[in-house]
């Protein structure tokens, strides 16, 4: 996604960004923030695939929130137990494997990640988070990994936005980043995904920086995610590496326009979903006359994870009898009574834009919920088929 009518990073349709926002060159990063990433070998491609994003303010602060998957990969485990959450100054990345089910040895290899990035900045172990991305399974080359670490460290850069963008990438067709100025203040931010994407938290990395003051980092992280990370999916499956962490050094000395993390980080979502491996096309299911919210949680779930409904979206059907069809199985053993086309509506489903709208009255009740999903195309088959071979 290349950008919209105006080229900008806001371009969805189901955005409202705050008023008098510039946008920056995206490979900026905030004021105090430096980036960069280099290929050691990880990618077969020979791309880039470690990166590292610092912060110069020892008296940062962050939040960070990360997957709730059982088999959770081992930077995950080494951020819950080794890291202190509320003030990490720097990441430190790997694309092209996951380090996930690789046992202790995996473990040691993200702690070894974490300690030699630290040495390399000059900060404690501690705050430096570690996140890891690609195939599951196979053990990490260490010996590539060190050496891409401290040339990553030694290459930071105010710009490095697009080299360290560039790091986290793996099924991704285009970067997602930004960099915009409002109010006084800078957010910038990367994020990654295409595939294995499902709400709960949802399957991608993402890292935002600012030099605004965010008095408690971690409830708005956590609302901004709630709102647009919590609300995509692509294929409903859930990554045992994600992440996001928010990083905020106060220098400004000026809080965040209300909002722009929120718009941000939507924003950044609805990158991801457009990118879903060979998608073509977005979709948002809006459900409406709920009992329950958990209720029209589930009902729109459903219906965005349905491979029937999905394939409607890419072949531009509007078939309102899968809508009813996947609506009936998460309502299974309830009476809704017809869940015919009177309750059910489209907009441009079957027409050339991109983002397109789907709609459903339940009639049960005054509960609302949405969900943005992407289409399934014959790409997502093959590319998910040939994955490690």
């Amino acid at each position: 996604m290349s950008g919209g009518a105006n080229g900008g990073f806001f371009r969805s349709r189901w955005i409202e960004p705050p008023t008098g926002i510039e946008e920056l060159e995206p490979t900026t990063l905030a004021p105090g923030f430096r980036g960069a990433g280099v290929a050691c070998g990880l990618k077969p491609s020979g791309g880039t695939d470690v990166g590292i994003l610092a912060c110069d303010v020892a008296t940062v602060r962050s939040a960070l929130l990360l997957t709730r998957n059982a088999a959770a990969a081992a930077p995950i485990r080494v951020c819950r137990e080794r890291c202190d959450q509320g003030a990490l100054r720097a990441v430190v990345v790997n694309s092209g494997n996951a380090n996930a089910a690789t046992g202790e040895q995996g473990y040691a290899d993200a702690i070894a990640m974490q300690e030699r990035a630290a040495s390399a900045l000059g900060c404690e172990p501690e705050r430096v988070a570690v996140a890891e991305t690609g195939t599951i399974g196979v053990p990490l080359d260490m010996s590539l990994v060190i050496g891409g670490i401290d040339e990553t460290a030694a290459a930071l850069r105010p710009d490095g936005g697009a080299d360290f963008a560039a790091a986290i990438m793996t099924t991704d067709r285009w970067p997602k980043r930004c960099a915009i100025r409002a109010g006084g203040v800078t957010i910038s931010a990367q994020a990654k995904g295409a595939g294995m994407i499902e709400p709960g938290f949802a399957t991608m990395l993402c890292f935002v920086q600012t030099d605004a003051v965010v008095p408690d980092l971690a409830a708005a992280l956590r609302r901004a995610v709630n709102a647009s990370f919590e609300r995509i999916t692509v294929d409903g499956q859930m990554s045992t590496n994600d992440t996001v962490m928010l990083q905020a050094s106060g220098a400004a000395e000026a809080e965040l326009p209300e909002g722009l993390l929120d718009a941000v980080l939507l924003q950044l979502a609805l990158e991801i979903v457009a990118d879903g491996e060979g998608a073509t096309r977005t979709g948002r299911v809006e459900v409406s006359g709920a009992a329950e919210a958990a209720e029209a949680e589930r009902v729109a779930r459903e219906i965005a994870n349905s491979p029937l409904v999905k394939t409607a979206l890419f072949g531009r059907d509007p078939n309102w009898g899968r809508i009813a069809q996947a609506a009936g199985k998460a309502l299974a053993g309830e009476d809704v009574g017809e869940l015919g086309p009177e309750r059910i509506s489209f907009e441009e489903l079957g027409g050339e834009a991109r983002e397109a709208e789907i709609a459903i009255d339940l009639g049960r009740g005054e509960e609302r919920a949405h969900v943005y999903f992407s289409d399934l195309t014959h790409e997502y088959v093959t590319l998910n088929a040939e994955y490690t071979t």
